[in-house]
């Protein structure tokens, strides 16, 4: 295989009708580090959910609908919901306020044909109870469906609580950070990487030259792009090397290829319940003394040293 690229332009967008629409996925009313990235101003990105394994920062996540998240399968690869805490609304990882809210894990779907040597279909679906109300930091984000095409240089967005640098974690109060990243076509990305190593069920974003990526702590969040006004889920992080090393982008799990078996699990005919928005679950304290354990981050990385 010869790897010699195309320059293309910055304007490739999803497919248009390539979305999986709800009447508030995908909006965020106050949008107006990561590697090489900023704090996110609050409400910047409503759909960011913070997943603990109590009481440490495991992974990212992102709301979908009001009783379902996306993740990583190398998060919660053992399949256990002991001690699983999902929090909404989060902008620190130190500072809990009104705007948040949490509730357990009560049931763990991972992709069926997921593979830890491989990163291979590195996704999992999280049920949580009860239902969420939306509010302007608590939204769901739209899904890219299976028609969804995001070409070389698509302008796309990650956001998460982990590391800015290898073992690095950002200064307190340990804030949301976003990066804006461009897609990398897999062509291009596989020649990076060795051939064969990103499938079809991948992507990949950063810049040739390094310097913005996620990092340990950020894997299982979102990767994004915007369309017509609304943010679409593009990806999930999986992995990469190192943190920003150039040649070396971010690796996504590419979520238009699960829209059939996302839907099965999550297009269920409820009756939503309405619950307030601050629900506290009785075995836990409120407000919750929160930590971060850069161990656990390094323990439950998919990336390559």
């Amino acid at each position: 295989m010869f790897c010699h690229f195309r320059k293309r332009g910055k304007k490739h967008l999803v497919k248009r009708g390539g979305v999986s629409l709800s009447s508030v996925c995908g909006q965020a009313p106050l949008n107006s580090r990561i590697v090489g990235g900023q704090e996110a101003p609050g409400g910047n990105w409503p759909w960011q959910v913070g997943l603990f394994y109590w009481p440490s920062f495991l992974c990212g996540a992102t709301l979908i609908n009001q009783e379902w998240v996306l993740t990583a399968a190398h998060c919660v690869r053992h399949n256990d919901t002991r001690w699983l805490v999902l929090f909404f609304g989060m902008q620190s990882l130190s500072i809990m306020t009104a705007k948040e809210t949490y509730r357990f894990v009560e049931e763990i779907v991972i992709h069926p044909d997921y593979v830890l040597r491989t990163s291979d279909n590195d996704i999992a679906l999280l049920r949580f109870s009860p239902p969420l109300n939306y509010t302007d930091y608590i939204r769901p984000i739209c899904l890219a469906d299976s028609d969804s095409t995001f070409n070389n240089a698509t302008e796309a967005w990650a956001t998460g609580f982990g590391l800015i640098g290898r073992q690095e974690l950002p200064p307190p109060p340990h804030a949301l950070r976003e990066v804006e990243v461009p897609i990398l076509g897999n062509r291009q990305c596989n020649c990076y990487y060795g051939v064969g190593t990103i499938t079809d069920n991948m992507m990949c974003a950063g810049l040739p030259a390094g310097g913005k990526d996620t990092c340990e702590g950020d894997l299982g969040g979102p990767l994004m792009s915007k369309q017509s006004g609304r943010w679409i889920l593009a990806g999930v992080a999986s992995y990469g090397s190192e943190c920003g090393k150039p040649l070396f982008p971010g690796v996504y799990t590419r979520v238009s290829r699960y829209q059939s078996w996302i839907d099965t699990y999550t297009s269920g005919d409820r009756q939503w319940h309405s619950h307030p928005v601050l629900f506290f679950p009785p075995l836990l304290p409120s407000p919750l003394p929160l930590t971060v354990s850069p161990p656990l981050l390094l323990e439950t990385s998919s990336y390559m040293s």
